[in-house]
């Protein structure tokens, strides 16, 4: 058992099972032996890739979305430009590439990170080197100002809760010590919680306490000062029930129970309940859809065409090979979904169809 394990096994003895939730939290979040104290997460040498990862085209296009919300802002002399979980700052990066088309948005913009791992951070200042950056722990309380917001493969980590149905109730998902071993077990009173799914014995309800906070933070925010939200992450627009508590390392599953802290964990984001929490606060929601058809609709292969022009046949292929795995339904084209959250916005925004 490594070390963090020791440090979980030690509370769990002390104190009992924990919840899912605080074995996610302490395993990603350890400050000193969590996955993003320790770990280097993304890219080909890390243990995903990301999109913003895959291809420039992605984070340009999401930059040129930006810049069309602020436009549709009035092009306002000064807005918050704030990214939620940046990574290694690809995203912004890319974005503010494509933005140089439009000088006097980068000139408007004050950008705000929210990131908590020092480590990070240091790689997102490499990236960003031309530009200040305003980096918090979570959202701050920006006034004053418009706000275009961007969260990539942000809600997905957060932790959760997972309730179990035995008998007509719900009992949560712990994590118990069994010879030495995490093993899943259930609490041994029933829990009050509720599905807006009828369930039967043996489904699995995951609640995410942070990632509703964080969406009630963004729509007050956004019905205050208005502006725009981008939500891009992987998981289903309305299946409500399911287990998708999961490890990934060296680009393949894991157990996520062995070895805390040395794999990345996530759930799949449920975005019904994002967007019914936005839409009690009065905000418009456009989506989800497919990040396949989003990116398409924002011009994904005219870039994707324009690149190629002057590329070799190596590079040709790679670009190919990047356009794939960004919108075909047998990569990320599918299974990652986007939603757009935005208040006093003259239209709505680019992606979404009519």
């Amino acid at each position: 058992m490594n070390a963090l394990g020791k440090i979980i096994k030690a509370r769990i003895e002390k104190d009992g099972p924990i919840s899912l939730h605080d074995y996610m939290q302490i395993a990603l979040g350890h400050p000193e032996y969590g996955y993003y104290a320790r770990q280097n997460p993304f890219g080909t040498e890390g243990d995903f890739i990301t999109a913003p990862e895959t291809s420039q085209m992605f984070g340009e296009l999401i930059g040129l979305w930006a810049v069309d919300v602020w436009d549709k802002l009035g092009r306002p002399k000064k807005f918050y430009l704030v990214e939620l979980g940046p990574g290694n700052g690809t995203l912004m990066a890319d974005a503010q590439r494509s933005a140089r088309l439009v000088p006097e948005f980068l000139t408007a913009a004050e950008i705000h990170l929210i990131e908590n791992s020092a480590r990070l951070r240091e790689r997102q200042a490499y990236t960003l080197p031309d530009h200040g950056i305003h980096w918090h722990d979570e959202l701050p309380e920006l006034s004053g100002a418009p706000v275009i917001l961007i969260a990539n493969e942000f809600f997905d980590a957060l932790p959760i809760h997972q309730y179990c149905h035995q008998s007509g109730v719900w009992f949560e998902r712990m994590i118990a010590l069994r010879d030495g071993n995490f093993v899943y077990a259930l609490a041994n009173t029933p829990a009050s919680v509720k599905s807006a799914a009828s369930a039967d014995d043996g489904d699995i309800l995951e609640l995410c306490p942070a990632g509703n906070k964080m969406i009630e933070q963004v729509s007050k925010l956004l019905f205050r000062e208005g502006g725009a939200a981008l939500i891009i992450d992987y998981g289903a627009d309305e299946i409500l029930l399911g287990d998708s508590f999961q490890a990934v390392k060296r680009h393949g599953y894991t157990d996520p129970l062995v070895k805390p802290g040395e794999a990345d964990l996530t759930t799949h984001v449920r975005f019904s309940c994002l967007k019914e929490i936005a839409l009690s606060y009065n905000i418009t929601v456009q989506g989800p859809t497919t990040q396949g058809r989003f990116l398409e609709r924002l011009g994904v292969e005219a870039r994707h065409h324009q690149l190629r022009k002057n590329a070799s046949d190596e590079q040709r292929k790679k670009l190919d090979a990047q356009l794939r795995r960004l919108i075909s339904s047998s990569e990320m084209g599918t299974l990652f979904k986007v939603m757009a959250l935005s208040h006093n916005v003259v239209a709505a925004t680019e992606g979404f169809g009519t």
